[in-house]
């Protein structure tokens, strides 16, 4: 599944919140190979989307949001959206522009009723699906027009093949996590040790347990640490950013074996080197084949380095004293036209405006 563009109001704290996952023109010489249909190659789609932005801007949340977006196709479940509205008071709406595995954009849009008791039925949810064929000529904004002047046909959320996705969010995001099988990967063992032993050098090997389903043991000088289900059961004798290997070593081997075709990586690396987040997030992007996508937020501006094109680049961006629009999405691309401009250089000079407010920190030396 490829998303190609959000729209949010009144969920969380995103209020008339939009992002758009097409570009204009193909980029020459680009170190991302296909970012568009095959056999559509006007309709172009940002394969990579690093998303970056201070604290409390949006980026788990908008994780989140499309998370519940793409369980929705399993159970056309309401509730997940009406739970996370923000204000009762007002209307929600959420409207999500997609490609699956046709050549077809979709669009999800859901609109709820205000209601200010909270108490939420069916009758207040209004979902529907529509969709339209893509031409060979066509690019994204031509099929998103005809949608718009209401000229598509409409699907049953349960006949649309969305092929798989995996969401990675920090430890304290989300209360519990669905494991997700992998033994049939042969390259994961593989994978999984050459990651842990970069992370740790201490680790002697990576073995599976023959004997317990789902089940590794990570070899080390004096002790051992039991991965059961995607959890080390035994936790303490592994780094932060030793178990964080786990989600990495999951993503590139359920990337080599087709498993998924859209990622959201949220804050994969907090505990690890900037070298080996450059090292894996590049492999990652390597393994992105055609009809797939990877959202991946960090705070690492060294990843500005990495040779990848500038539409690649989102900044969240938050202003509290915006009551309408607090979160706005800034595109690196509208503000760098040239080869030569450098990226990093522009959030260093805070460019985009997100650079995080620190006033009241150095009011507190003043004591």
């Amino acid at each position: 599944m490829i998303i190609m563009d959000i729209k949010i109001d009144n969920l969380y704290a995103f209020k008339k919140f939009h992002m758009n996952m097409s570009y204009p023109k193909k980029i020459v010489d680009s170190t991302i190979e296909g970012e568009f249909l095959k056999d559509r190659s006007n309709f172009r789609y940002k394969k990579v989307n690093i998303i970056m932005g201070g604290n409390a801007t949006g980026k788990t949340s908008l994780g989140k949001i499309l998370m519940m977006f793409a369980n929705y196709f399993k159970d056309g479940s309401y509730n997940r959206f009406t739970d996370i509205i923000s204000d009762n008071r007002k209307d929600a709406m959420l409207k999500i522009d997609f490609v699956t595995d046709k050549n077809v954009l979709y669009r999800f849009e859901m609109l709820v009723g205000a209601n200010p008791d909270g108490e939420y039925s069916e009758e207040d949810v209004d979902i529907h699906i529509h969709y339209t064929p893509i031409g060979v000529r066509e690019n994204y904004e031509i099929c998103a027009q005809r949608l718009d002047e209401d000229k598509g046909e409409e699907e049953a959320y349960e006949k649309i093949n969305t092929r798989g996705w995996y969401f990675s969010y920090p430890q304290d995001a989300w209360k519990s996590k669905t494991y997700i099988p992998i033994e049939s990967n042969k390259e994961y063992l593989y994978i999984l040790e050459q990651i842990l032993k970069t992370l740790d050098p201490s680790i002697k090997e990576v073995i599976k347990v023959k004997e317990l389903k789902n089940t590794y043991a990570i070899i080390l000088e004096n002790c051992s640490a039991i991965i059961k289900d995607g959890v080390v059961a035994n936790g303490e004798v592994l780094s932060s950013g030793t178990k964080a290997g786990l989600d990495i070593s999951y993503i590139i081997a359920s990337l080599v074996s087709d498993q998924h075709d859209l990622y959201y990586c949220d804050e994969l690396f907090p505990y690890i080197n900037s070298d080996v987040e450059k090292a894996c997030l590049s492999i990652i992007i390597d393994k992105i084949t055609e009809r797939k996508q990877l959202f991946f937020t960090t705070h690492n501006t060294d990843v500005l380095d990495m040779q990848l094109p500038k539409h690649s680049f989102s900044f969240l961006k938050k202003d509290v004293n915006d009551v309408e629009m607090p979160i706005k999405c800034i595109y690196a691309a509208q503000y760098l036209k040239r080869n030569t401009d450098s990226l990093k250089h522009a959030v260093e000079n805070d460019l985009f405006c997100t650079a995080p407010e620190l006033h009241r920190l150095y009011d507190i030396a003043g004591l």
